[in-house]
């Protein structure tokens, strides 16, 4: 049980805690911290997909993941935009950043506008609706992350290595070429810059999927009750979800299914669209990327 109720909060909270030991008190300390994060939507599911997920089949099931640039969880636009996609037949997961200048329509308002104003607009579930029309692929869960939160996770876990391919200054940090050790406050600016990437948004996306598997890497080899402590009560106070605790418990089949992460992108260019700066998407490979992951929930 141990793995399992936390690969349940790897999806939720987007940062793949895997901590052992200690089964109780894992799991009376999560259902705490379960009940602290769960924010319930008023929406019948997804309107793709009709047939609810039945985690004892082991249905595939994805996610949507939003990192907040908010002090609070409830306010702000969504920095951050992941789809997650789990196959635990495949042992697989699938990664998709979306860049949050992408110009969409808006679900409900019906003309287009940046996608991280969905969460602005209309919370968790325009913010679902939205990218779910966008993608053409269910999203049967979202979480929000308080990126300051973030931080504080990081550190929670000691820190977390990362490859660096671009020297950089950010937020008052210097990152230089090669392998970094990273505080929570360094790993939330490793992860916001992005102007001063010659890859733009796709750096940005790298370096995102660098730190969620350093996150993994140091979060497998925890052992400590005051590490897991310190850990459930950061996420808690930082993250929300529509996930209900007995979901999470159910999910403990998808153990295997953080062997094989694969990270997707979408190509498009930056421009500007009747004076206001956007990412548009190119069609065709926004199709292959919504196939791609069709195909990985089994939906085809």
């Amino acid at each position: 049980m141990k793995k399992a109720l936390i690969i349940a909060l790897i999806v939720v909270s987007a940062l793949i805690l895997v901590v052992g030991g200690f089964a109780l008190y894992l799991y009376v300390s999560f259902s705490s911290t379960a009940d602290d994060m769960l924010a319930p939507i008023d929406r019948e599911g997804s309107s793709i997909r009709s047939e609810e997920i039945n985690f004892e089949d082991n249905d595939p099931v994805s996610f949507l993941l939003l990192g907040l640039d908010a002090e609070e969880v409830d306010y702000g636009r969504a920095d951050t935009i992941i789809v997650v996609t789990v196959n635990p037949g495949e042992q697989s997961i699938k990664m998709l950043s979306i860049p949050r200048d992408t110009n969409t329509e808006l679900a409900g308002k019906g003309w287009n506008d940046k996608i991280n104003h969905a969460y602005y607009y209309g919370g968790e579930k325009m913010a679902m609706d939205t990218v779910e029309h966008f993608l053409k692929v269910p999203i049967d869960y979202i979480v929000t992350v308080n990126m300051d939160g973030f931080a504080e996770m990081v550190d929670a876990i000691g820190g977390i290595t990362v490859n660096n391919n671009l020297g950089f200054e950010y937020d008052g940090e210097t990152f230089k070429k090669g392998e970094l050790e990273l505080s929570g406050k360094e790993a939330l600016a490793f992860v916001r810059m992005r102007q001063d990437d010659p890859l733009g948004d796709s750096g940005r996306n790298d370096r995102q999927r660098q730190v969620i598997e350093g996150i993994l890497h140091e979060g497998a080899n925890l052992s400590s009750v005051t590490s897991i402590g310190s850990i459930l009560d950061a996420i808690g106070k930082n993250v929300q979800t529509n996930m209900e605790f007995q979901d999470m418990i159910d999910m403990q089949s998808y153990e295997s299914g953080i062997h094989d992460l694969e990270q997707l992108t979408l190509s498009g260019e930056h421009g500007r669209l009747d004076g206001v700066y956007y990412y548009v998407v190119d069609e065709l490979d926004k199709e292959r990327v919504s196939n791609t992951l069709q195909r990985h929930l089994e939906l085809e």
